[in-house]
């Protein structure tokens, strides 16, 4: 069976950055998708879609196909007081390097990575950490295999919109194209 759109995927990977291994998968455990569904970049699903079990590929996404690129405008200061914890600034999480999450005014939550900590301000950056960096994957197709009811369950349902969000709601039929409802 071949990776394609709706396909459980199983794979091992390898990513590299900067000549660094950044991130890879663990003996045992391949990363677990849905093919198509959104989970992983565009163009990761696509360098190895027709790849069978067994198959290997290397490649390598540049900035503009992985997180995009740094955004200036994401690089922000603020006021130490908006880390205010019990009425006093929370100086313990305020280093080079920590992530911190926070959330805008209307609620959207975020990941912050402290770049800078000033007298009264923080430097913050809220660009994706691979933001800017050009993404060297090796990767080997483990599985492919149908998607189960169990499969969707896992991860949230189909996403179609025509199963409630959990396959097993009720009967999709054919008004359900996720290819997984059936």
């Amino acid at each position: 069976m071949k990776v394609e759109k709706s396909k459980m995927v199983s794979v091992d990977y390898t990513l590299t950055v900067d000549g660094q291994i950044a991130d890879k998968s663990q003996p045992g455990q391949p990363l677990q998708f849905i093919c198509g569904t959104g989970m992983l970049l565009p163009k990761f699903e696509e360098a190895i879609m027709g790849r069978e079990a067994g198959e290997s590929v290397k490649f390598t996404l540049e900035a503009k196909d992985g997180y995009g690129e740094i955004i200036p405008e994401a690089i922000v200061e603020l006021p130490k007081t908006v880390f205010m914890m019990d009425g006093k600034i929370a100086e313990e999480i305020l280093f080079e390097g920590s992530q911190i999450p926070m959330a805008t005014a209307d609620g959207q939550h975020m990941m912050g990575l402290v770049k800078e900590v000033k007298e009264e301000t923080v430097m913050m950056d809220f660009n994706h950490p691979m933001a800017g960096k050009t993404l060297n994957f090796e990767v080997t197709v483990v599985e492919v295999r149908d998607v189960t009811p169990e499969d969707l369950a896992s991860q949230g349902g189909c996403g179609c919109g025509e199963c409630g969000g959990g396959c097993g709601d009720h009967e999709c039929g054919d008004s359900c194209d996720c290819g997984g409802c059936h």
